[in-house]
């Protein structure tokens, strides 16, 4: 890995995936985000969340199911009492709680630091950020450059930050979905690598759209975290 952030064009085009109209969600990915080839060895990936933990579920069925080439080393919350960190228990995956007392958004550099080291001596290639509340800052980014993937409930540059199905209603938009996306230093501002529609129904409520936005969350992270991990084995770093 590089030492530092390098300019990055994405592996492929943003894949716009556009709901039917007799369909709430209706995916139609390309045939190449839909099926792997294994790769030899997997992709060593750490998957870091703050909650429920329903998008780790979805990765990690996809890796058992054998349609995500990777292997997941470890899983990573700051919040002691998440959903995600029992869940991996279960699965009997590593855990690791990260504790952050001076603030909220993000962690203090020295403790994202040490988090760093630990992934680097875990040899760690690539991070899915799957409800992680924190802001991700400079020793992550340049650790693992272009290899820290997010998934946000909106069709990105619309709506970035919290609650973003609720800006969505909010504007009285038609249209809105769910990301995947590169992190860098910015909120929600990294390359876009895939995105799905989901339409507002006009009886919705904060609390179905995000429903919805999480059902099409489910099928297009595995998807695009397996597309990106054949892109890192065909051009390593």
């Amino acid at each position: 890995m590089k030492n530092t952030p390098p300019t990055i064009s994405t592996p492929y085009q943003t894949h716009q995936f556009v709901a039917s109209e007799t369909s709430n969600i209706s995916l139609s990915a390309p045939s190449s985000s839909l099926t792997t080839t294994p790769l030899h060895p997997p992709i060593r990936l750490a998957i870091f969340g703050s909650g429920k933990g329903s998008n780790f579920l979805a990765i990690y069925d996809a890796i058992q199911a054998g349609k995500l080439p990777a292997t997941i080393l470890i899983v990573v919350s700051d919040n002691p009492n998440a959903r995600i960190i029992d869940l991996a228990k279960e699965r009997n995956l590593p855990t690791l709680l990260v504790e952050e007392h001076r603030y909220k958004s993000r962690l203090s550099e020295n403790v994202e630091s040490e988090l760093a080291q630990k992934l680097l001596n875990l040899n760690i290639e690539l991070i899915a950020l799957a409800g992680w509340m924190r802001i991700v800052k400079y020793p992550l980014l340049q650790a693992f450059p272009n290899r820290i993937l997010n998934i946000h409930p909106s069709l990105l540059p619309q709506f970035p930050g919290l609650e973003a199905w609720r800006q969505a209603l909010l504007a009285g938009a038609k249209i809105t979905g769910c990301t995947v996306h590169l992190v860098n230093e910015g909120i929600d501002s990294g390359p876009i690598l895939a995105q799905t529609q989901v339409p507002i129904l006009p009886n919705d409520s904060p609390e179905s759209l995000h429903a919805r936005i999480q059902e099409a969350e489910h099928l297009l992270y595995p998807q695009t975290i397996a597309s990106y991990c054949s892109f890192l084995r065909n051009n390593p770093s």
